[in-house]
């Protein structure tokens, strides 16, 4: 992350040079697993300074039942941006983050735009050891606080709730997609991160947590969150 970060910091697209300038659309930031918007603060900043309008996810710590997220307090900020800004919202979701802005999007595609995840494991559960002991922790304590009130095989792959069944699902042609993965994640594995279209996926050359402070990231975003398609690369780490 420290890479990425130095390497933000000095580059002209940290300061909005050289990239679309944002139209005012909201954009929701949604973070990762253990993680609250405190950690995205500097990629809010960001958005708000080329043209956007960023938003708190207001989710909290993301170590709560996907679903209950969702429709508890996720839906609730998109649909608030939504009414403030008279304009279809933006999703950015970063890792776990990712996956409940897509199950968002596929639930609420007249008022999503567009769905963009950095290093989202959506197409299985493929991460580091340390990590799926974390989500062992966390689907306990899900279960200790709401007991019957989530099925039994709550944040599993098992599942059947509405989460699972939205990110397994496509997501409607209208909303915009881009999926932004690492090879040098070394979290979750980037073959998870990816939906096999080419005008989708984006590589980049980061580490996972990196990818929320990564220049090249905040370059990419900014052309797709204007609605601009390149090519499919391989991005340089620093830009």
């Amino acid at each position: 992350m420290a890479v990425e970060y130095v390497c933000l910091r000095v580059s002209p697209v940290y300061w909005g040079f050289g990239i679309p300038r944002g139209d005012g659309s909201a954009v929701v930031v949604i973070p990762g697993l253990m993680g609250t918007d405190l950690y995205l603060s500097e990629l809010r900043a960001w958005l708000g300074r080329i043209g956007y309008r960023p938003y708190y996810s207001g989710i909290g710590l993301n170590a709560e039942c996907p679903n209950l997220l969702i429709r508890q307090r996720l839906t609730s900020v998109i649909e608030q941006a939504r009414r403030e800004t008279g304009r279809r919202v933006h999703l950015v979701g970063h890792s776990l983050g990712g996956l409940l802005a897509r199950a968002a999007a596929s639930q609420m595609p007249s008022v999503v735009a567009s769905v963009t995840t950095l290093g989202a494991p959506f197409r299985g559960v493929a991460a580091h050891p340390s990590v799926l002991r974390v989500a062992e922790w966390v689907r306990e304590q899900i279960h200790l606080r709401h007991g019957s009130g989530v099925l039994p095989t709550c944040y599993t792959g098992a599942c059947t709730c509405e989460f699972l069944e939205a990110i397994q699902g496509d997501i409607p042609a209208r909303v915009r997609q881009t999926a932004i993965y690492t090879k040098s994640d070394g979290i979750v594995d980037w073959r998870v991160c990816l939906t096999g279209n080419a005008a989708v996926d984006v590589e980049v050359s980061a580490t996972h947590l990196g990818l929320a402070f990564s220049p090249v990231v905040y370059d990419v975003l900014s052309q797709r969150l204007a609605g601009r398609r390149g090519a499919r690369l391989t991005r340089r780490r620093c830009a």
